[in-house]
């Protein structure tokens, strides 16, 4: 099982980027998923996460210019970053939280996997004129 990120690159001030993750492996469940983020000198911090429910959460610095979308069924969640600012840049991570899945191809009782926090690579974004 592995979280891959996609996206990321140069933006100007103002403008739009999307993140997106794929979950890919034989994957049961996960209870949230999402992304934080770690700018220069910065420890990493949460940016938005969805659970499996539909709940969602954003750092009061993104509220009203991120939105977060999951899709459970494809094991992918994704980042629109609107209005985008210099202090959002960072090395963005994807983050699956609470996940079951199965090691191999097929599950069977004595092969359910469990993983508090799996983290895909970083992507990084950088806001700049």
């Amino acid at each position: 099982v592995q979280l891959q990120a996609f996206g990321g690159g140069l933006v100007q001030p103002g403008g739009s980027l999307g993140l997106s993750c794929v979950a890919s492996g034989n994957i049961i469940s996960a209870n949230r998923m999402g992304w934080y983020r770690q700018g220069p000198g910065l420890q990493r911090e949460l940016v938005a996460t969805a659970t499996s429910t539909g709940d969602v959460d954003y750092d009061d610095s993104v509220k009203g210019r991120f939105t977060i979308s999951r899709d459970i069924a494809k094991n992918t969640v994704h980042l629109q970053m609107n209005s985008l600012k210099l202090e959002d840049t960072a090395v963005y991570y994807c983050n699956a939280h609470q996940m079951y899945y199965c090691s191999g191809d097929r599950c069977y009782e004595d092969t359910v996997r469990y993983a508090n926090d799996m983290w895909g690579q970083g992507t990084l974004v950088t806001v700049s004129s």
